[in-house]
Order: structure tokens, then sequence, then C-alpha cells
């Protein structure tokens, strides 16, 4: 199985200026492609293949963007591929629209080619870079690498590469393991693992004080130095939205790490089966009232974390049917309720009179779900 490996990087100035570059190819190069197929779709044309938009490019860089021979072409022809790929799923209906990569928000990455990525014990050769400091021993020599990225998250350069390895043979229990998420609480396990709401402790709610602070810091800065109908940036205003980006990745480790924590341990119990609901986000977002807490929670990337974690340990990811009640059944008798609405947090059974927390009841009768 191909696991993804992130390792910092140490550039010197020089380096960092020629990453930069790179980044503003990639996004130039996504940008032009997308707008070409649009062009070509509105105008009645098929679909452009990757293979002809790079012939393109060849014949512009001789002319008016010839600025492109400063970096190494695996970087444009990716961004063309990248592209390419993401309105192919739009047609197939997999994806959302495309968009355009904007300069302020888009992430910083780009593409290395595999065949030109080379690495010693304490550094990582980048095409047209050079060799770029990393932490010693951090990316395993003498293997296959795939799909190298590098990016910047705000504070630190990164690269990823893919990395082939080996399913570790673990003897599994047969427990099976029903797992509710939520916003009380992240998730709540069959077996009585229960993983709190990061976003309800101090440190994350400080963190997120001082971001509200600094925004309201930021906006009337802005109308402060408005003219007319335009903003003027100051260096004022660039330092705090450095800082509000500072705080906003600061948050998304947080999260991310508490996701990883929790996976982490679920799959340590070496269960033979794990049940999850089948989410969907993008209903539950348009509620108004709990859409920042569902969006804060990351519940999509708790499940692509314990689907991907239990299919390397050999562990059978199971995801529950849409409509089933498991909030609505008694675990105890197997009644199920019409109507339980959400402020009930004690699921009571009508039946036998059963009494049990509403979660904690979701979750057994997931761990016994079969399709």
């Amino acid at each position: 199985m191909i696991l993804g490996n992130k390792v910092r990087l140490f550039p010197t100035k020089e380096q960092e200026q020629k990453l930069w570059k790179s980044v503003g190819t990639a996004r130039f190069i996504y940008n032009w492609t997308l707008a070409r197929q649009e062009e070509n779709y509105k105008n009645g044309g098929k679909f452009i293949s990757d293979n002809d938009l790079r012939k393109e490019i060849t014949v512009l860089k001789q002319d008016k963007l010839n600025w492109l021979s400063g970096v190494s072409n695996n970087v444009a022809k990716q961004a063309v591929k990248d592209a390419c790929n993401a309105y192919k799923k739009f047609f197939k209906v997999e994806s959302d629209k495309p968009r355009f990569k904007s300069r302020k928000k888009a992430k910083p990455s780009f593409y290395n080619d595999t065949s030109k990525l080379k690495v010693k014990d304490n550094a990582v050769l980048i095409e047209k870079i050079g060799w770029i400091t990393v932490k010693k021993n951090s990316i395993p020599m003498n293997c296959k690498y795939t799909n190298p990225r590098i990016s910047f998250d705000g504070k630190y350069w990164f690269v990823a590469v893919g990395i082939e390895k080996e399913q570790p043979k673990l003897e599994l229990t047969n427990e099976s393991i029903g797992i509710d998420v939520g916003i009380k609480d992240l998730a709540i396990c069959s077996n009585g693992m229960t993983f709190k709401n990061i976003n309800k402790t101090k440190k994350v709610k400080k963190l997120k004080k001082i971001l509200k602070r600094k925004q309201r810091q930021c906006s009337r800065k802005y109308e402060k130095n408005r003219n007319g109908k335009e903003y003027v940036k100051t260096e004022n205003i660039a330092k705090l939205e450095k800082q509000v980006k500072l705080l906003h990745r600061r948050l998304a480790n947080i999260r991310t790490n508490h996701l990883h924590q929790a996976t982490n341990e679920i799959v340590k119990t070496k269960p033979s089966r794990v049940v999850m609901e089948t989410l969907n986000i993008k209903g539950m977002i348009k509620n108004k009232y709990l859409s920042k807490e569902i969006t804060e929670q990351c519940l999509y990337e708790f499940k692509r974390q314990i689907q991907y974690k239990c299919e390397f340990n050999g562990i059978e990811f199971v995801e529950a049917d849409k409509w089933y009640p498991s909030s609505k059944t008694c675990s105890e008798c197997g009644h199920v309720k019409t109507k339980l609405s959400l402020s009930e947090r004690t699921y009571i059974c009508e039946e036998c009179g059963f009494a049990i927390d509403r979660d904690y009841n979701a979750s057994i009768n997931l761990s016994r779900y079969s399709a």
C-alpha cells in the first residue's frame, strides 16, 4: 500500500525564491488550462487533451511565455494534467466544477518529477532548484517514490512523497466496532471509547478568541484606509493578515492531530470490523445554526483517516446505509421510534422503557449493522 511521507524543507533564501517561482508557474498554467477548456466548450468544441495543450505551451514558451524556461518543464506539464483531470471529473459528476486558483487563497504547491527526485540522508534534490536540506533520515532512501509534491503551509516548506509500505500482519479480534460521530463529541464507539470535541477545549477557544480579535483589527484598518470604493493595503494590514493566516494554520494542525490520535486509538484495539454511518456533509452544513460546528469537527477527514488506516491494517471498513435508523432503534429490544428530535440526548424506548445515551445507543446499533 502507498502511504504519504511529508517532510519539512530548510531552503536558503535563493532556493525559496525559486520555489515561489515554481508555485507561480503551476498556478498560472492551471488557470490557463481551465480558461482554454472553458472557451473551447463555449464554442462547441470537444475536450482538448492534455497532450495538445502541452504542445501549445511549448510554442508559447518560445514567444509570450519565455519566462517559463527558468522553471522545470514537469511543473507546467503536471499543472495541465491536474486541470484536465479536474475538468473530466466535473463532467463525470464526480466533483464540483474546478475553480481558478487565487494567489491569495490557493494552497502554494507544485509537482516534482519522480525520476528527477533524489534523496540523501539529509537532503532532497528538487529539479532546477538544487539540493535542499531536510531532517536526517526523514525520507527512506533506495525506494520507489510516487507523486512528489512541494508545498508551503503559511510558515514552512514541505515535500510530500508516496512510499510503498508492506501491510502489517495483525491478529484481529472478532469485535465489530460501531462509530457514531457528532458535534457534542467527535466520536462515540460501541466498545465505550469516547473522543471529545477538541473545539470545546480551553486551548482552542482561546486561539479562536485571538483570531476573532485579529480579524476585527484587520477589518477596522481596511475601513480606516478606504479610498472611495478601493481599499488600501498598508504594511500593518499585511502583518495582521499574516498573523491571521498563522492562527488558522495552528488551529488546523491541532484539529488534524486530534483526528490522527483518535483514529489511531480505534485501530490499535484491532477489531475485525469498523462500521460508520454514511455522512451527508453538504446536507448537514445547510443547517445555519450548526454549520460552523460541523465544519470545525472535520467529520469527512475523520472518515477518510479511519478508512485508510483500516485498509492498511486489514480491518474491514463498512459504511452503513444512509437511511439506516441507528439513532431511532432501541439497542435492547429493536423497536424503532417514528420521531426523535435533536434535543433528546437520552434515548428512552417506548416499548421496553430502556434508557441509554442517544449517541452510545446509535454506536451499538451500528456495530450490529449488516448490509
